[in-house]
């Protein structure tokens, strides 16, 4: 049995939850998410608790068991507080700055790099080597943090470049260290 999926999802107060078919709406003092489930997933909501069930133990189901669970789940959080990704720019002369809805980031390229802001999300630079981004679709916030990484992945040999807060670069030595 799925142990994320048994599950009941309380909602907490000031968010609405709608259920109709397969579509589950999700309303907030962030804002609105909607996403359509598979149709074979029974979605209920009663007394405020949500319960997702599986029509039998195949496979595919039991995937999407958990799945359907967590989304709902991520959804309701998202749109109650928020989720944000944190990265940091490491090496001499990178650094980031918000211009408008505008991300510049020097990396040391000709150019400077510029990101706009993905509908639903906002950059915050509280200083020029720290990028927060925030969006209530955890999905959404996660692949644009990628994006954002991309830019300028950190690199092995000094640390340079776009990191996530929480990511460990683990160094290597150089030619000199291999004697």
């Amino acid at each position: 049995m799925s142990r994320i999926g048994n599950k009941p999802i309380t909602v907490p107060d000031g968010v609405e939850v709608k259920i109709e078919d397969q579509k589950v709406t999700v309303k907030g003092p962030k804002g609105t998410l909607e996403k359509e489930f598979h149709k074979d997933m029974k979605i209920t909501l009663e007394n405020n608790v949500i319960t997702v069930a599986r029509p039998n133990d195949d496979k595919e189901y039991r995937s999407l068991h958990g799945l359907t669970r967590t989304l709902i789940s991520n959804m309701i959080h998202g749109v109650k507080e928020e989720f944000t990704r944190k990265l940091e720019v490491n090496g001499v002369g990178y650094r980031a700055q918000k211009q408008g809805k505008k991300l510049v980031l020097t990396l040391g390229y000709s150019h400077p790099v510029e990101m706009e802001e993905p509908e639903g999300i906002t950059f915050d630079v509280p200083n020029p080597n720290e990028i927060i981004v925030r969006g209530i679709d955890k999905e959404v916030v996660g692949q644009t943090a990628a994006v954002i990484r991309t830019k300028r992945p950190p690199e092995v040999y000094r640390g340079k470049g776009i990191k996530y807060a929480e990511e460990v670069i683990r160094r290597k030595e150089g030619k000199a260290g291999k004697k």
